[in-house]
């Protein structure tokens, strides 16, 4: 049984009454729900709010869940609302990335960057976080949030359609023109 189909099982469970199903769940992505809050509160005790706050709501709701998705899809997707209503709520406006510019190192290919401690090498290392931080943030919505998702969450392809309510040709088109934009910011700094 792959992992999709134990959560459906767990989900199952806590749809018959079973509270501690749904503990399993949270502990299963309980650091997954806080980092992708704490991407859009930028505070570690409001992320903690808003990661709660999120499996508050996907227990209300788990009557519903019928498993067309993935349930961390679906937690995913409640988590995403929910951070941008907290950020709403307190008069802020949800950030324009998803990431920060720590999260650039998760890229393929900058990896090979912390192998190199010179000056030189440290410098382009930034440079390049940098760079790559500046094009995800100038990215729009519908395009930095299927690169995230795909890129940082490592979702498929029909898991990112089903979070963002899109055909997957739709979130292959957006994952292509967001790594080409990226790409185009970076190729002067790799030339």
């Amino acid at each position: 049984m792959g992992e999709r189909g134990i959560d459906q099982a767990l989900v199952e469970r806590v749809q018959q009454g079973d509270k501690r199903a749904f503990d399993v769940l949270v502990l299963k992505y309980q650091n997954k729900i806080i980092q992708l809050a704490y991407r859009y509160v930028h505070d570690h005790d409001e992320a903690m709010d808003v990661a709660q706050e999120a499996f508050i709501k996907a227990y209300k709701s788990l009557g519903n869940f019928r498993g067309e998705s993935a349930f961390f899809t679906w937690i995913y997707r409640i988590a995403i609302n929910t951070a941008k209503n907290h950020l709403v709520a307190s008069g802020r406006r949800p950030p324009r990335s998803d990431l920060d510019a720590q999260d650039a190192e998760q890229y393929e290919g900058a990896s090979g960057l912390r192998e190199y401690d010179t000056p030189e090498h440290v410098l382009l290392r930034d440079e390049i976080k940098e760079t790559i931080a500046s094009a995800i943030n100038d990215l729009p919505d519908d395009l930095r949030t299927a690169i995230t998702l795909r890129e940082l969450e490592g979702l498929s392809y029909e898991e990112i359609a089903q979070a963002m309510e899109c055909p997957i040709g739709t979130v292959r088109s957006r994952i292509f023109r967001a790594r080409d934009a990226i790409d185009a910011k970076l190729r002067p700094l790799l030339d």
